[in-house]
């Protein structure tokens, strides 16, 4: 049995042809992905962080008490979420929406031993709502529940890079991608892949993480397999190793990466 945690940002789900907030396209993608992978390996077992970015980010909202303004971000992944769970529906995957903030009418609360049920049961747990408190990221939410449910890894979906630089690859053409670095160096070199908190409890508790591109094609499915097509592994004690151009060849479905 493999259990990983994948974190999706909620601008990957966002209409970029249209005017709407959520693609239901672009989720059906998502969500035959998951679906080839539970196929290809049985006893896959996944939960899903979604964020809320493409709807608002507490933050960044202003105009109202940050207290709100992030209560409002945690409701906007609630959205996510369970646009997530009717795609998920359609390609026949039973799943779970389980959120910190009380929303009985539409989800489950976060309780640990039912997520832990419903993964056992093969049914995907997408969380939702953050941590249920302000100041607290998504990022955050990601690196608590993966911890929680003892995921071996967790999958950084990112959208629009496909692992972590030590300079931003948009600005900066001559920027490295790292095959593979530890907490410490993503932290004093202040890389911007999760939060400090995020990383910081990832660190504490041992839980690796890999980030990769989720626009590439079946990047989500390669990744919740394990096939190393790119990206960048973070696990504790790693060796800052910039990467290759073969390092970028996927694997066959067999070679999964020991991170992974």
């Amino acid at each position: 049995m493999r259990r990983v945690l994948l974190k999706m940002s909620g601008e990957a789900v966002v209409d970029v042809e249209g005017d709407g907030v959520i693609s239901a396209e672009r989720l059906d993608d998502y969500s035959r992905q998951i679906s080839e992978a539970l196929k290809h390996e049985s006893d896959l077992q996944i939960a899903v962080v979604m964020g809320g970015g493409n709807i608002m980010r507490g933050k960044s909202f202003t105009g109202v008490s940050r207290t709100k303004a992030d209560h409002m971000g945690m409701l906007a992944t609630l959205i996510n979420a369970l646009a997530l769970q009717d795609s998920l529906g359609r390609f026949h995957i039973d799943s779970r929406v389980m959120t910190g903030i009380e929303a009985p009418k539409v989800a489950e609360p976060y309780i640990h031993g039912r997520a832990l049920r419903h993964l056992d049961k093969g049914r995907v747990v997408i969380f939702a709502g953050g941590t249920g408190n302000p100041y607290f990221t998504t990022d955050t939410t990601a690196s608590l529940r993966a911890a929680e449910i003892d995921a071996d890894v967790i999958l950084l979906a990112k959208f629009g890079t496909d692992g972590v630089y030590n300079k931003d690859p948009r600005k900066t053409p001559d920027a490295i991608r790292f095959l593979q670095i530890g907490y410490d160096d993503v932290l004093s070199m202040n890389l911007q892949v999760m939060d400090s908190t995020a990383v910081s409890m990832c660190r504490d508790n041992g839980t690796s993480i890999y980030v990769f591109d989720m626009e590439a094609e079946n990047g989500i499915r390669d990744a919740l397999l394990g096939i190393a097509a790119g990206g960048t592994r973070i696990f504790p004690d790693a060796q800052m190793l910039p990467a290759r151009e073969e390092d970028s060849q996927p694997q066959s479905p067999g070679q999964s990466s020991e991170v992974l």
